[in-house]
C-alpha cells in the first residue's frame, strides 16, 4: 500500500535548493517519490509503505532547511 505526505519546508530559495531537498529525501529507506514546488515551498513525498516523518524531517533539517509544523 503507497503512501504520501506533504510538507511545508521553509528556507528553500531556488532551484538548487530544490534539487538538494529532492535528493536527501529521496534517499529515506521506502521513499519512491519525491516532488518539491519552490513557490509553494511545498515537498511531498511517496513510499511504497508508511513514509517515515521522523527521518525525512531529519535529512530536511541537515540539509539546512526547516520543517515547518
Amino acid at each position: 500500500m503507497s503512501s504520501t505526505a506533504t510538507y511545508t519546508v521553509s528556507g528553500m530559495t531556488c532551484g538548487g535548493c530544490a534539487s538538494k531537498v529532492r535528493e536527501r529525501v529521496g534517499r529515506v529507506t521506502g521513499v519512491t517519490g519525491v516532488e518539491v514546488d519552490l513557490g509553494a515551498r511545498r515537498v511531498t513525498v511517496t513510499g511504497a509503505g508508511p513514509i517515515d516523518d521522523t527521518a525525512v524531517r531529519g535529512v530536511v533539517e541537515e540539509a539546512g532547511y526547516k520543517v515547518e509544523d
